[in-house]
Order: structure tokens, then C-alpha cells, then sequence
């Protein structure tokens, strides 16, 4: 792990804001469930705080400015649950510049999504493939598809995907993702779509630190070992840009596990993100060139001939360095039956690849995007993900205003 931090003087007053913005979002962004008007207020020191009143911020927070430089200082490293941040219910992300060089994303592995093939399989529910109604239905088995590597450069091929790193209790991790579509800022999205157990640790657990999307990782597709000393550029095309903001599901923050799949089918987050350049002006899908539509219409299997998942694989054979595809047809997987069913499709993509982005074409012919990577057995058959309905679509309008 590198050492290596360097802060920008002129940004703590920003990345105060920053904080407070995500902290504004947490009681209403996180799922549709839940009410902040119950919420009880944190406790707060910082209600007096001079520095607070100063910068314009809200009183009522749940730490001080001095907080916030003791974080950036390092003090985000902290763990223990009786530190300033608790169990980390707020989700607080300030820019922290050069945090994350090639060493820290070299570190960083997959989050473990495995589940049991016998459990799943050995009981489909409904009256099974060829139903009219895809609720509480599962699928035989999917036939296995090979991934294949992506066409270079994927800032041509696959503009709106890359790669998120973030911080977790056990060091660091890292998920795929896909920018997508702001209704409420067109052409000039800020907006991506991820897996929630790549934002947030499910059940009992808390909000992840130091969470970066980095748009066309690696976009030449070099080797590995070759990363380590290209060009900032091959392997940052577009830079490192900070999560603002998160939301995922209530369902995924009640009942997420790490195996078993449990909250699998509602396993979705979205993020508002902020480049780390202070140079760079333009929104994330303008940097990038696309943006890709979220479809929350949980169509019917029948209707979705062909589905397209893209993402990196970190676990063995693969290493993350690299774009990889699954296409084929869907079927579905039912773990939860109060839970919308479960896309799933044949893939040998490995962890690393959670949040990747599943396409195929909407009603107008351009590709929308149906579901993210959520979970997938040990022996890397298959992967599934969950058909985005209602509450996935109130965690997206959340961060959409």
C-alpha cells in the first residue's frame, strides 16, 4: 500500500461541502422506505463550530472542520467503530488527491458474491421456462459463455464502463460500473451505476470510504505487468473521478451478505461523482463521450433476446487489468420471492467484475442498461444480477435532481 498522500490546500473548504452534500442525501437517497423525518439527529459537537459557521455550512453536524482535515490527513483509515465517523451510517467521501496511484489499485481485489449452485437450482419455483409471468420463477442452469476481451480502445468501444476502487474495513476493493443518463442534466450526466454491495457493506454493516470510478481503465488493454510503468494516460484516459454522493437500496442495507445471496435482488447503487482534477470542467459523460440510459420497466426475459455484461474480472484466471463481455440470452433466478426475479446468463467473468453493466437495446434501438453484476457461483459459470424496478428506480431519482 503506498504512503503516499498529497492534499490540495485550497480544496478543504470544498470538500467540507462535498460531505455535507452526501451527508443531505443519506436520509432520503438511500431507498425509498425509508423516512428522515423519524431519522434521529446525530449527535453533534460541531453545532458551535466556528469553522462550520464561517464556510456556510449547516450547524447540525456530525463533526467539525477539524474533523474533516484529521480525515484527509488520514484519519479515513480508522476502523474502530467508536471513532468520529461511528459505524459509518453517512456516507463521506472528500477528495483526497493521489490517494489512489497504481499501487493502491493494484491492491485492490475482488469483494467476495459467491453463492451456492445446489441451493439455487435444486428448487425452481413458478411452473419454469416458457412462463408467461417471470416472478418467482428460476431457470435451468444457463448454458456456459466464454468472456471475451473487449475490442480496443474502450474509449471508443466502451466509452461509458470502467472501474470502481474503494476503501472497505478489509483494505481495498474493486467493483465495475457503467456511466449513465441524468434526466435532470442532459448530455451532462454525472451519474454511474454500480452494484451495492460495491458502495456498502449490506446488513449490520456501513457505507464504504475513499470510493473512485475510473472511466476506461486501462483503455489499450495492456498486459498487466506493462501497467506499471505506461503512461498515466493508457491507464487513466479520463482520470479518477471521487464519489460525491451514493445511494443504494434499503433492501440492500438490511439484508446484504457477502455469500449466500442474500439482497441480491435489489443489489443496486448509483453515484454522483466529481473529477479530481480541479482543471477538469466538463461533466463525466461529456469527458467520456456516452452515457447509457437505465431501463426501470423490469421487462419481461421473453422480450430480451440478447443481453450484453460487461466488466473487469479481478479473480483467477483474470487480473483485472482488462475489459471483458458475456452475450447471450437471459433467463431468471429467484432467491427472495417478495424480490423482483433475477437476471442470469451464462459467463465465466470472475469477482472484480460486480457492477458491471448488463445492455441490450430499448424500444428505440440504442442500448439501455437492464440490471448490474451482483452475484455468481465459485466454479464461474454464470452471473446474475437484479431487474430494476421501483426502489432501484428511487435511489436513482434520488441523486437525479
Amino acid at each position: 500500500m503506498s504512503s503516499k498522500r498529497t492534499f490540495a490546500p485550497r480544496r478543504s473548504a470544498l470538500a467540507a461541502v462535498a460531505a455535507v452534500a452526501a451527508l443531505s442525501v443519506t436520509a432520503t437517497a438511500c431507498g425509498p422506505e425509508e423516512n428522515p423525518e423519524n431519522d434521529p439527529k446525530p449527535s453533534s459537537s460541531a453545532s458551535a463550530d466556528s469553522g462550520s459557521r464561517d464556510l456556510g455550512l449547516p450547524k447540525d453536524l456530525p463533526f467539525t472542520v477539524d474533523d474533516l482535515k484529521r480525515w484527509k490527513e488520514g484519519e479515513w483509515d480508522n476502523w474502530e467503530p467508536d471513532g468520529w465517523l461511528g459505524d459509518a451510517k453517512d456516507f463521506i467521501n472528500p477528495i483526497i488527491e493521489d490517494l489512489w496511484d497504481r499501487d493502491r489499485m493494484n491492491d485492490a481485489e475482488e469483494p467476495e458474491r459467491e453463492v451456492d449452485e445446489d441451493e439455487i437450482d435444486g428448487t425452481p419455483d413458478g411452473d419454469g421456462e416458457g412462463s408467461s409471468e417471470d416472478e418467482g420463477v428460476t431457470d435451468p442452469t444457463p448454458p456456459v459463455v466464454q468472456a471475451v476481451e473487449v475490442e480496443t480502445p474502450y474509449t471508443e468501444q466502451a466509452p461509458a464502463h470502467g472501474k470502481v476502487f474503494m476503501d472497505t474495513p478489509k483494505g481495498q476493493m474493486v467493483c465495475s460500473a457503467t456511466v449513465v443518463q441524468d434526466p435532470a442534466n442532459p448530455g451532462t450526466s454525472n451519474l454511474v451505476a454500480t452494484a451495492g454491495h460495491c458502495v456498502h457493506g449490506g446488513k449490520d454493516k456501513g457505507w464504504f470510504r475513499n470510493v473512485i470510478f475510473v472511466p476506461g481503465f486501462n483503455h489499450n488493454g495492456l498486459a498487466a505487468e506493462e501497467l506499471e510503468s505506461a503512461p498515466r494516460e493508457d491507464v487513466l484516459p479520463h482520470g479518477i473521478w471521487w464519489a460525491a454522493e451514493a445511494a443504494t437500496t434499503d433492501h440492500w442495507r438490511n439484508t446484504g451478505a457477502e455469500r449466500g445471496g442474500a439482497g441480491a435482488q435489489q443489489d443496486f447503487a448509483v453515484l454522483k461523482v466529481s473529477p479530481e482534477e480541479e482543471s477538469t470542467t466538463a461533466s463525466l459523460e461529456e469527458t467520456v463521450g456516452d452515457a447509457v440510459k437505465v431501463n426501470f420497466s423490469l421487462p419481461k426475459v421473453s422480450t430480451l433476446p440478447e443481453m450484453t455484461v460487461r466488466g473487469y474480472p479481478a479473480a483467477p484466471p483474470y487480473d483485472g487489468s482488462t475489459m471483458y463481455g458475456c452475450t447471450g440470452a437471459p433467463g431468471r433466478l429467484t432467491i427472495d420471492t417478495a424480490q423482483p426475479t433475477m437476471y442470469r446468463a451464462g459467463c465465466t467473468m470472475t469477482g472484480g467484475s460486480s457492477g458491471g453493466g448488463w445492455l441490450a437495446p430499448g424500444p428505440d434501438g440504442e442500448d439501455e442498461l437492464y440490471s448490474v453484476t451482483s452475484i455468481g457461483p465459485i466454479t464461474a459459470t454464470w452471473l446474475a444480477g437484479p431487474r430494476l424496478g421501483a426502489e432501484a428506480k428511487a435511489v436513482f431519482d434520488s441523486l437525479s435532481k
